[in-house]
């Protein structure tokens, strides 16, 4: 089997794995949503069925760089990846997952926020402030240069700092868990951590929620820090207000 043909497969592979991840997950907090807030999602079908549109055309972008790491790693073993245990110090397994959040975070926050320029919104960042409100299924419903900015990030960590690959997979499942329940239009997390010490440095649903009727605030991922630096944290939407709101 020639090269071209390896590498073809295993992007392909990583499209129907994210594809499937996005199914799973968002279908899962869906369904919560289902049972925690019945009739929240009741008028917005055609949104959701949009969602879903832009989310697999945007996991088919993810591929691309997804499964040229895959292959460069299991065939050339160009990335920094490791599976041996003992290749770095066991404390180093957690750091290397904060590392990247932190990476992923920065990055983030700073491309999301130059897609709110005036001239950019329109072209890249309307679909996915089309839904209103954002529903569980809308955590990848990008344009594809939206996506495109999304897809890059991991890939390219993967050749800066090495990590155990199940730390990546710990980092991918962070990168889903979050992104989908920050848009599910109510929050999952106890009011008591929401509200906490912790809580004012992390970014959840309530938080990200204020983004999505406000525009020009809470552009974080992960967390707060880049917001709180920046000045353009608004705090938490705790009422989750659903009035339509323009950029």
């Amino acid at each position: 089997m020639g090269t071209g043909t390896t590498l073809a497969i295993t992007i392909a592979a990583m499209g129907a794995i994210i594809a499937l991840r996005y199914f799973a997950t968002s279908g899962i907090f869906a369904l919560a949503t289902s049972r925690v807030r019945p009739g929240l999602y009741a008028s917005l079908r055609s949104q959701i069925l949009r969602e879903i549109g832009w989310s697999l055309i945007s996991a088919l972008i993810f591929a691309v760089p997804a499964g040229i790491v895959a292959w460069g790693w299991q065939e050339h073993g160009w990335t920094l990846i490791y599976d041996d245990m003992a290749a770095y110090p066991l404390w180093y397994m957690p750091v290397s997952v904060l590392a990247y959040l932190v990476c992923h975070d920065t990055w983030f926050y700073w491309t999301h926020r130059l897609m709110h320029h005036k001239r950019i919104f329109p072209v890249a960042h309307a679909v996915h402030h089309a839904s209103r409100p954002p529903t569980a299924w809308a955590a990848m419903s990008f344009h594809p240069v939206e996506a495109i900015t999304g897809a890059v990030v991991i890939p390219a960590l993967v050749f800066l700092i090495p990590i155990h690959v199940a730390m990546l997979g710990t980092v991918l499942a962070i990168m889903t868990v979050m992104g989908v329940s920050n848009h599910m239009g109510w929050e999952m997390f106890p009011r008591a951590l929401v509200h906490s010490r912790l809580g004012g440095w992390l970014i959840t649903a309530s938080h990200h929620n204020r983004h999505h009727t406000l525009y020009r605030c809470n552009y974080g991922l992960y967390f707060r820090f880049w917001d709180r630096l920046c000045g353009t944290d608004r705090g938490l939407d705790t009422d989750f207000a659903r009035t339509p709101t323009t950029p």
